[in-house]
């Protein structure tokens, strides 16, 4: 009886088990691993949405290679520890593809957990030393510093001879400090003063005074969203009436609605846009508003377009395999005509950095206005790419 009851067991088991392997083998697991809580909610909200709305698109259409993505979001709290954990846990549950953190010192950390199980990992992070590493399955969704401030640094070097920077003192603030640095370095324009702000940073009147006080005739302004609506409202506070320009964060839907009329001026270089004049962007900003009733900033399209990237890769290399995803990704050059949800051309290089047109904008009337289009960095690399 005894024998009987084991045999029966395990055939149960072994039935059960079939059956998991078999509902693995029908979907793609994704692991929207975002920041919901803490000082990066804005950022992760919008990335988390942006993943899902893509998502749902996919799988209306038939999903990927004929399977549908399942996906499971957790929140980092704002936390590197956190996503480590989150990312280890992603991991055992026998994740494809990891989507996030958003802040570049949760994905310092949580990435390696990612490339030690091998799991393509598609980040918001900007820090320049995300890439750096040498991590074969770590991609960004945007610009890394490294791309989009020699950008910046051309617009700025037209406009002033002297630079006051204001920046947050964590690893995307002081990434973007050292490669303002190195862009400036052989250029007509000097940096007057650094002035380091924490993350979370409430009172502005201080590093506001200290701009004021260095004489410079611009001011570059590097803090994540919450905190660079504070900046430009005391900016405006203190009568600061010089040019005030910055990277994606400074002028996001977010800052410009915290900031109200303060934000009006601001001058930035964005990688992606929802006001961009491009039909697919267009679409992209009425759907995501639809599903969600707010208008995205730059990390919701991140996070939408991360998603269709993930499937050109998937296609490229014609088969559920995640080494054979991380192959396909070196070189990827993703056509918006093809792909319409990456909503612009865009290739990436060995370590995962992308290259695509981008935008300079100007806050007007409480709405970015595209002043003028950039071709990629590497326009002639990128063209090679898409032969």
């Amino acid at each position: 009886m005894q024998k009987r009851f084991t045999l029966k067991l395990l055939t149960a088991c072994a039935l059960l088990t079939c059956g998991t392997a078999s509902f693995a083998e029908d979907t793609i697991k994704v692991a929207n691993i975002v920041e919901l809580s803490g000082a990066g909610a804005t950022a992760g909200t919008n990335f988390k949405n942006g993943v899902e709305l893509a998502v749902k698109e996919i799988n209306a259409a038939g999903g990927i290679l004929g399977k549908k993505i399942v996906t499971n979001t957790s929140d980092t709290q704002t936390n590197p520890g956190v996503a480590k954990g989150l990312t280890q846990k992603a991991v055992d549950d026998g994740t494809f593809a990891i989507f996030g953190p958003v802040y570049s010192g949760s994905i310092m950390v949580s990435m390696a957990e990612s490339r030690r199980a091998e799991v393509p990992n598609w980040t918001g992070g900007e820090a320049a030393s995300i890439t750096q590493q040498g991590n074969p399955y770590v991609y960004r969704t945007a610009f890394g510093q490294s791309f989009s401030f020699p950008k910046v640094a051309r617009y700025i070097t037209g406009k002033s001879k002297s630079l006051a920077i204001i920046y947050v003192n964590n690893d995307f603030g002081k990434g973007g400090l050292d490669m303002m640095r190195k862009s400036l370095a052989n250029s007509p324009t000097k940096i007057a003063a650094e002035i380091s702000t924490d993350s979370g940073q409430v009172d502005f009147s201080a590093a506001v005074l200290k701009a004021k006080q260095s004489n410079a005739d611009a001011l570059f302004v590097y803090t994540n969203e919450e905190e660079s609506a504070r900046a430009l409202r005391e900016l405006r506070k203190q009568g600061w009436n010089k040019p005030i320009i910055g990277e994606t964060t400074l002028t996001g839907q977010k800052v410009i609605e915290l900031a109200g009329d303060a934000a009006n001026g601001a001058v930035a270089h964005v990688g992606l846009t929802v006001d961009a004049p491009n039909p697919e962007m267009l679409k992209f900003k009425a759907n995501f508003y639809r599903d969600y009733k707010y208008i995205s900033d730059h990390n919701g399209i991140k996070g939408y377009t991360g998603v269709y990237v993930l499937k050109a890769a998937i296609e490229k290399a014609g088969k559920l395999d995640r080494k054979a995803v991380a192959q396909a990704m070196k070189g990827l050059y993703v056509s918006a005509k093809k792909y319409p949800g990456v909503i612009m051309d865009v290739s990436f290089d060995a370590n995962g950095d992308l290259d695509r047109e981008s935008f300079m904008v100007e806050v007007k009337n409480g709405k970015q206005e595209v002043v003028a289009v950039l071709p990629a960095l590497n326009a002639p690399a990128a063209a090679a790419a898409k032969k």
